[in-house]
């Protein structure tokens, strides 16, 4: 699936099964509680911390597609072309960062 189709799917999806989006706002807190989700996972899965009882079996996955689910919908409200918005960021990157991470001896 391209960007594309994940924002034309998505929208599909809302108006239809999801009746209409939620206003800019609420899908912003949402996106904030599901990237929670992730670094909740990631602090125990990664990280130092330990699963609650019944915790563990929370799927990364499934959490990074429910923040991407949320991220398209507030592109969608906003018109963003996430393809077109990907694209320039990765051309503004590559210029601005040709030398700086080859250069950087922290990396090495």
């Amino acid at each position: 699936m391209t960007i594309k189709e994940a924002q034309e799917s998505v929208d599909q999806w809302i108006k239809t099964t999801g009746v209409r989006y939620f206003n800019e706002l609420t899908n912003t807190a949402i996106l904030m509680e599901e990237v929670g989700e992730v670094a909740r996972i990631m602090a125990r899965k990664y990280g130092e911390q330990s699963f609650k009882k019944g915790e563990d079996g929370k799927d990364l996955g499934d959490e990074f597609a429910d923040v991407l689910f949320v991220l398209i919908c507030l592109a969608n409200q906003t018109g963003v072309d996430l393809t077109e918005a990907l694209t320039k960021s990765m051309e503004k990157k590559s210029i601005r960062d040709k030398d700086r991470h080859k250069n950087n001896e922290k990396l090495f």
